[in-house]
C-alpha cells in the first residue's frame, strides 16, 4: 500500500476509533452512553447525541458513495444529513445500539473503500466535483473529530 493511502487510513482511523494523542475519538465518545442520554436535546431545535451518531454514519456512507461513483439511495434511513431519532419509546436501547453499530459498519465500509482505491485516483477530482478523493477523505476525518468534540460537550450538558 502506498504511503499516501496509509496516511489517509491512519487519519480516518485516529478520528474514529484508534489510539490518538488528541483525546476521545468519535466512537470513543459514545462509550457508556445510554439511549436516554443520547436522546436528550440540549435545547429546543438542537440535535442530540443520537442524531449525531446517525448523521456521522450518513456522511461516511455519502463519502464512500462519492469515492466509488455509486448512486445514492441505499442508506438505512430515508432522507439525508439529519435524521430525527426516537425519544422515550420502548426498545430504544436496542435501537440506539443498532444505530451505533450502523456508524461502525459505515466506517468499516468506507475504510475498505479507501484501502482499495488506486493511488492515482486519490488525487483526481471526483466525478462532477472540483475536489479530489484525498480532500474528501481528509474532510470525513475532520467531520469525525468535530462531532466527537460535540458529543463530549453534549454528554456534560445531559448528565
Amino acid at each position: 500500500m502506498d504511503a499516501s493511502r496509509k496516511i489517509l487510513l491512519a487519519l480516518v482511523d485516529e478520528a474514529f476509533d484508534h489510539k490518538s494523542w488528541h483525546g476521545t475519538t468519535l466512537f470513543g465518545s459514545l462509550r457508556g452512553i445510554k439511549a436516554s442520554q443520547a436522546a436528550k436535546r440540549p435545547g429546543r431545535g438542537r440535535h442530540n447525541i443520537w442524531e449525531l451518531v446517525v448523521h456521522a454514519a450518513y456522511w461516511k456512507y455519502a463519502v464512500r458513495r462519492a469515492l466509488t461513483g455509486e448512486r445514492r439511495g441505499a442508506f438505512l434511513y430515508k432522507g439525508s444529513n439529519w435524521f430525527e431519532r426516537p425519544g422515550s419509546t420502548p426498545g430504544r436501547e436496542k435501537a440506539f445500539a443498532a444505530d451505533v453499530r450502523l456508524l461502525a459498519e459505515e466506517h468499516r465500509r468506507l475504510r475498505e473503500t479507501i484501502a482499495r482505491m488506486p493511488a492515482q485516483k486519490l488525487s483526481r477530482p471526483l466525478p462532477g466535483k472540483r475536489y479530489s478523493a484525498r480532500f474528501v477523505i481528509r474532510g470525513i476525518a475532520a467531520h469525525d473529530f468535530y462531532h466527537a468534540g460535540q458529543i463530549q460537550l453534549l454528554k456534560k450538558l445531559t448528565e
